[in-house]
């Protein structure tokens, strides 16, 4: 079981995409692995055969815990036992003052609506889907371990349940007055997603001494040069966006002061070789921050298609472990929530993290005549034990010239 996330100490073996005996390729994803935040597909790191699978799905198992073999056909498999796994953990029964209802045992016949406000498991791509078909989930039954939602499942009901006209069955219409999800003075229990966002962003703000600089971006001409790239790559699928072009900045940042590339170990600043940047994308439950790998060498349009794959992806659930483990700097954007600003908090064990809101016309003085920009607010979080103020300042106008020079970008 590879740990694939800060503080992660167990993982779900949610499915194997391969059976024993069949052939694997390093690189090649085996199983899917659900952490506390996502579900990644775990690869094999040896070529031959999966010789034997020492875990079934839906148990939880210790980060370093063998899970399957590998090996040559003729290769002698010592005899290792399979570990003690723990059961994935099922709903319990609720008790006067839970706050919500668990799922109960699956029902015999699949129509059958789910009672208000129960807790539905589905997997990432199962939901994606299920929004795209208007299926509603609480009326599909899950085959998963733990009667989980899968894919297939709501494949197969959509296609037992088309419209008149063919189409999925739409979504049921809201209630005229929805009861809120919450009533006054209950005590909400954390979900294992938020419980984890909980532990690494308390041990962050308790062990890493953060300090904030910021700075106004005038977009005018980043703005316009996106336009005329978007424009000059017609109908092909990468469209960059603002975010993308915050990327490609920060990356020739980076290359000129890497200490913001690194991290603190051991009373040192250990230099990571590539640059990986993370891209904060909010999931219903929560954050994650997967990375786009390698990004030295990659041109503006390259950024814009890893970005567009890897969001696609981590809705899906089919990260790469790397990918969500991988990051060495990382940037949250709001912008698309209209907040003009923030201070984000560094996710360990990186050193800094960029902050930056919408881009918005705004009055600016220009050779002492008042004009209309696009300007945008970027906030840098450091690591002071990486860097100083004056460093994180020297960084973040590195970046601003970036961005008020766009042509830059595109070298």
């Amino acid at each position: 079981m590879p740990q694939m996330g800060y503080d992660m100490q167990e993982g779900t073996v949610v499915r194997w995409l391969k059976d024993e005996g069949s052939p694997v390729e390093t690189g090649e994803a085996i199983a899917e692995i659900e952490t506390d935040k996502a579900v990644v597909e775990f690869e094999s790191t040896a070529d031959g055969l999966l010789r034997r699978i020492l875990v079934p799905e839906g148990t939880n198992v210790p980060v370093g815990q063998a899970i399957a073999i590998v090996g040559t056909e003729d290769e002698d498999i010592p005899e290792i036992a399979a570990p003690e796994p723990t059961p994935a953990p099922e709903p319990e029964q609720p008790t006067d003052g839970d706050a919500s209802i668990p799922l109960p045992p699956a029902p015999q016949a699949e129509d059958v609506p789910a009672p208000v406000g129960q807790e539905i498991r589905a997997s990432p791509v199962a939901r994606r889907l299920a929004d795209e078909k208007g299926v509603d989930l609480s009326q599909v039954k899950g085959t998963g371990p733990g009667n989980r939602i899968t894919k297939e499942d709501v494949l197969s009901y959509a296609a037992d349940h088309p419209t008149p006209d063919g189409e999925s069955a739409p979504p049921p219409k809201a209630a005229a007055a929805p009861t809120p999800e919450f009533a006054p003075g209950e005590k909400v229990p954390l979900t294992r997603m938020r419980q984890q966002i909980a532990r690494v962003t308390s041990r962050s703000k308790q062990e890493i001494p953060h300090y904030y600089v910021s700075s106004d971006v005038d977009m005018t001409q980043a703005m316009e040069v996106r336009r005329q790239v978007n424009q000059s790559l017609g109908e092909q699928d990468a469209r960059v966006t603002v975010n993308d072009m915050v990327i490609k900045a920060c990356v020739g940042a980076l290359k000129t002061y890497p200490k913001f590339n690194a991290s603190f170990a051991d009373d040192a600043v250990q230099m990571n070789e590539t640059i990986n940047v993370g891209v904060a994308i909010a999931e219903e439950e929560g954050l994650i921050v997967p990375a786009i790998m390698d990004c030295g060498n990659k041109s503006l349009v390259e950024v814009a298609r890893a970005s567009k794959d890897l969001i696609e992806r981590a809705k899906s659930g089919t990260l790469r472990p790397q990918e969500y483990t991988g990051g060495t700097f990382s940037i949250s954007n709001m912008g698309m929530f209209d907040v003009s600003s923030f201070m984000a908090i560094i996710l360990p064990p990186q050193s800094a993290m960029l902050a930056i809101g919408t881009v918005t016309k705004t009055p600016v003085v220009r050779n002492d005549q008042v004009a209309v920009a696009d300007i945008m607010t970027a906030t840098l979080s450091v690591d002071h034990r990486v860097s100083d103020g004056a460093e994180g300042a020297r960084f973040l106008v590195e970046v601003k010239c970036f961005l008020e020079n766009p042509a830059s970008l595109l070298l």
